[in-house]
């Protein structure tokens, strides 16, 4: 058995163009994983393997790799930046022990890295922080460190100090043991000399080394009073505290350098080892029932115990479906079987990869700790549980946002019709943000997704990775619908024809719920007037009603029905002729309900160079955006505003023009909004003239 405190499970994350992907690969190479560099810029970096990210020099999906560091095994998964893929970053965390944030030494800390260093307080990650690209022009390390502690409110523990800055940056100091980490010139990662502190930075030194041992010391009241005593602690009690504090997620040490010129890497690495808890120091996932309960129990990380695995990630590749998951407890072999808890099934397990980027190594087995790929699973889902089916259990599921922005498309002939539901079928088992509906009046296929960004590459995926031509319609915003009036009403369903006749009658009051509150049921019926086998039918039928509003189509929500009184008829009644009442009741009440139309609000982030802010403002306000804060930085300045989803369309090349191509923005959703009347008006006009077409 493999002994556990030797394996790091870690995630590389950050606001896109940081430098996560040139950081995986500097530390592959230095692991001796790969001979060769790859760069992002020319479209070679490993872990960036699909045409769409080498194209975009972004990173779409997390690629999942292992290396060998001192000893210990390093599983790192390396993360999408921008915000249209945030769900791959969140179900990354998910599954990994710790975390890399790596920031630009000149943007500093951006909006991408919010969301993200968000993500990771929810998933009690622990993390360490490294400062990028102090080599650019405008890189300031301490700056960046403020952010750091100003806009993430993390405490940023200062591990090393840069020696110069921008073109003169050539390596760094390490507090702890007070030596120079000098690189030279040729960009080897082996070439460095360890020397003694510049004699320039002799009190900069002294002065972050004595904050570092003040916090840290704070873990350990003993070595503290000792300290305050005048008793130096040695370098391996400082490292145990720092990784007490770091697992605590008290602090986050904090490393600077340049992943491009090959400088401060190795001590990045040495950090993943020495502070980064292993698989058996984090907490232990919690197991709950079918309904989403916990129930108390844990999947505590030891290869003796009965099987918890979580599929976190499925990828279609030429050799079929890879699913991905994480092992916490007991181990997975070749040929056995094994339970999916979410669909009552069992699977066989066929073969176990160990993962490379696109490439693998076969395995026999893998136990808890593991990130392992596994061939042959049939109906194994993102957020599924695979579990000894003598124990089984369930892991805590995955929660993922719901679409707000939808594309028609239309295949352009026969052949490309046949592929495209299979092409469609592997990418929603891929992405569980992305949903594919089917428009019944049109007949046309929707699909949805986070933004602009994300379906502009599902279109490419589908056209050059499956080879489907499609017709693309413009994008449509997910509207929604709901009421503002409380009212009381009666309907009655009867149908009398030979024979046993249909009979219900119901009153009721439908009225506005709480804000995301969906819809809600309740019935207050007493004496038998509606017998209570029929109440389900009534709630199936205002529930399914619910799915299409009366003004524009648009899915109902936040709506409360109660179910007062009625009447049933000993042979005529029955579930159906209940819920059919229901449905025409939904139609008789809810256009007297003072019914209105709620849009999509977006979450925007826009970085503008200062003398372009008048421009962006005043764009943004005619956008119908409420601005919400100006923050000014070294670089320029942050707006951060909310907006209407359906302003937003085309946004990037318009903040581009406006600001000569230095501009950058990110948004995710925020909230509904009752949308103003015009703007209403026009959207259940198209409505109806869609469906006079369909």
């Amino acid at each position: 058995m493999t002994d556990l405190s030797y394996y790091r499970n870690i995630g590389i994350f950050a606001h896109v163009d940081a430098g996560k992907t040139t950081t995986t690969e500097r530390i592959l190479s230095l692991t001796g994983k790969i001979h060769k560099i790859g760069e992002v810029h020319d479209g070679e970096a490993t872990t960036d393997f699909m045409d769409q990210e080498r194209e975009r020099g972004i990173t779409i999906q997390s690629a999942a790799t292992s290396c060998m560091w001192d000893d210990h095994r390093l599983n790192i998964i390396d993360t999408p930046g921008h915000v249209d893929f945030t769900i791959e970053v969140y179900r990354s965390l998910k599954v990994l022990d710790g975390g890399v944030g790596v920031f630009c030494g000149s943007g500093g800390v951006e909006p991408q890295s919010e969301t993200n260093w968000r993500y990771a307080n929810e998933s009690e990650v622990a993390r360490i922080i490294f400062v990028n690209k102090l080599d650019r022009l405008g890189a300031d390390f301490y700056r960046v460190v403020g952010q750091v502690r100003d806009i993430l409110g993390a405490n940023a523990l200062i591990m090393t100090l840069p020696i110069g800055t921008e073109d003169d940056f050539v390596g760094v100091v390490d507090l702890l043991t007070r030596k120079a980490w000098v690189w030279d010139d040729s960009g080897d990662p082996m070439k460095y000399q360890i020397e003694d502190v510049p004699a320039d930075m002799a009190d900069d030194v002294e002065k972050y080394r004595e904050e570092l041992v003040e916090t840290v010391l704070e873990q350990d009241d003993e070595v503290m009073e000792k300290y305050l005593e005048g008793e130096e602690p040695d370098i391996d009690t400082l490292k145990r505290l720092i990784r007490k504090g770091t697992i605590a997620l008290d602090f986050f040490p904090t490393y600077c350098g340049s992943a491009f010129k090959n400088k401060g890497v190795q001590n990045v690495l040495n950090a993943v080892v020495d502070y980064l808890p292993s698989p058996t120091e984090v907490k232990p996932q919690p197991e709950v029932d079918l309904e989403g309960n916990e129930t108390g129990e844990y999947a505590i990380v030891d290869p003796d115990r009965p099987l918890r695995a979580l599929a976190f990630k499925i990828m279609d590749d030429r050799y079929g479906a890879l699913t991905f998951i994480r092992i916490y407890s007991g181990i997975i072999e070749k040929g056995t079987t094994v339970l999916n808890t979410a669909t009552g099934k069992t699977e066989r397990i066929g073969r176990i990869v160990e993962m490379h980027a696109d490439s693998r190594e076969e395995l026999d087995k893998a136990q808890a700790g593991d990130i392992v790929a596994v061939l042959g699973m049939k109906n194994v889902q993102t957020g599924h549980t695979l579990c000894d089916p003598k124990n089984p259990a369930t892991l805590e599921p995955m929660v993922f946002p719901d679409p707000v922005i939808s594309i028609a498309i239309k295949p352009v002939d026969k052949s490309a019709s046949e592929k495209m539901g299979v092409a469609l079928g592997k990418m929603i088992a891929e992405d569980p943000s992305f949903h594919v509906e089917t428009d019944e009046d049109s007949g046309e296929t929707i699909l949805k997704g986070m933004g602009e960004l994300h379906l502009d590459i599902k279109i490419d995926i589908l056209k050059r990775t499956h080879g489907v031509e499609v017709e693309v319609g413009k994008p449509q915003v997910a509207y929604r619908e709901t009421i503002t009036q409380r009212i009381e009403d009666s309907y009655t369903h009867k149908k009398q024809t030979g024979g046993s006749g249909q009979f219900g009658k119901i009153d009721y009051i439908i009225e506005p719920g709480e804000t995301g509150s969906g819809f809600q049921f309740e019935s207050k019926v007493t004496g038998g007037n509606v017998p209570r086998e029929y109440w389900p039918a009534v709630e199936s039928g205002f529930k399914s009603s619910m799915e299409q509003g009366v003004l524009a189509g648009f899915p109902t929500v936040d709506v409360s029905v109660t179910l007062m009184d009625g009447a049933y008829h000993a042979v005529d009644s029955s579930s159906m002729a209940f819920e059919i009442a229901a449905k025409n009741a939904y139609r008789q009440s809810m256009p007297k309900a003072g019914p209105q139309l709620l849009e999509p609000v977006m979450k925007v982030d826009v970085f503008t160079p200062e003398d372009h802010i008048g421009d962006v403002i005043g764009d943004l306000n005619r956008r119908r955006g409420m601005i919400k804060s100006q923050d000014p930085g070294p670089t320029g300045i942050r707006v951060k505003a909310d907006v209407p989803l359906s302003e937003m369309f085309g946004y990037i090349g318009d903040l581009r023009t406006m600001t000569s191509g230095r501009g950058q923005f990110s948004m995710e959703f925020s909230h509904y909004m009752p949308c103003p009347k015009n703007i209403a008006d026009e959207i259940i006009k198209e409505a109806a003239e869609r469906a006079k077409e369909g």
